[in-house]
């Protein structure tokens, strides 16, 4: 079994929030996931996780080929985000446990809960905008 290289235990690690984590979240985790290649460890919850992912959300991402269909929301543990370098809220409010040293962002982006294809579009490309600009943050030389 191969062990793991110094570079590999060190990557740095995001937790997106929301309050379902069944729109935004879910497609920031997907984008980060994609764009940074393996460089950064994802995490997403929420502290209210709805029963699935938003409909809408899955056919926005598809469309740009990534598969969101097989994700599930999850519950926002403590343990995630003291596990996380960086945490960042989208409309959870406080809900979300605060650890001195971490990195918070807050993402103000309006919630794709029970909008069409059309309304999820922007906030999608919207997320990819802010998830490019957090790997060029976090992983310089990485894109």
């Amino acid at each position: 079994m191969a062990s793991l290289s110094p570079d590999t235990a060190r990557k740095p690690s995001v937790l997106f929030v929301c309050v379902h984590n069944a729109g935004r979240s879910q497609m920031a985790a997907a984008f980060l996931t994609h764009l940074s290649q393996g460089a950064i460890e994802v995490r997403s919850a929420g502290s209210q996780p709805a029963d699935s992912v938003n409909p809408a959300a899955v056919e926005a991402m598809a469309e740009v080929g990534i598969d969101l269909s097989a994700e599930t929301p999850k519950i926002l543990t403590t343990e995630a985000v003291r596990e996380s370098d960086v945490v960042i809220t989208m409309g959870c409010g406080d809900s979300c446990p605060f650890f001195p040293g971490k990195r918070y962002e807050d993402w103000v982006l309006e919630d794709p809960a029970g909008q069409g294809l059309e309304a999820v579009r922007p906030i999608r490309d919207e997320i990819r905008t802010r998830v490019e600009d957090l790997i060029a943050s976090l992983t310089p030389g990485v894109r």
